[in-house]
């Protein structure tokens, strides 16, 4: 497993934009699948973008596609969901899992599939 650390939030008004990344630790990242998630308050935990470890294949939740972007620098072992476009129901807490996936560079929606995750960064917008 890598350790991974979310960072990026903030305070932001709806309509603007933010970047979250997440910077992970081991030398085996480059082989790892990445998911972002959040969790909004009194709400369960939900998917929004994933990556394959190649960067090659992507998804995103309905609600967030064409306005976020998810993307990888695995020289920096760096993952980064780039938010723009952002609404008050964007708010949350944002937390970036990662699996590896040494055989098959496919992403994974499921955050059952992923064992390592970070502590989260608040993202906030305001309307």
């Amino acid at each position: 497993q890598v350790l991974l650390v979310e960072s990026g939030g903030g305070l932001v008004q709806a309509g603007g934009s933010l970047r979250v990344s997440c910077v992970a630790s081991g030398r085996a990242f480059s082989r790892y699948r990445v998911g972002w998630f959040r969790q909004a308050p009194g709400k369960e935990r939900e998917f929004v973008a994933a990556i394959s470890w190649s960067g090659g294949s992507t998804d995103y939740a309905e609600s967030v596609k064409g306005r976020f972007t998810v993307s990888r620098d695995n020289a920096k072992n760096t993952v980064y969901l780039q938010m723009t476009n952002l609404k008050p129901e964007d708010t949350g807490i944002y937390y970036c899992a990662g699996r590896a996936s040494y055989y098959s560079d496919t992403f994974s929606v499921d955050g059952l599939d992923y064992n390592s995750w970070g502590q989260g960064t608040q993202v906030t917008v305001s309307s």
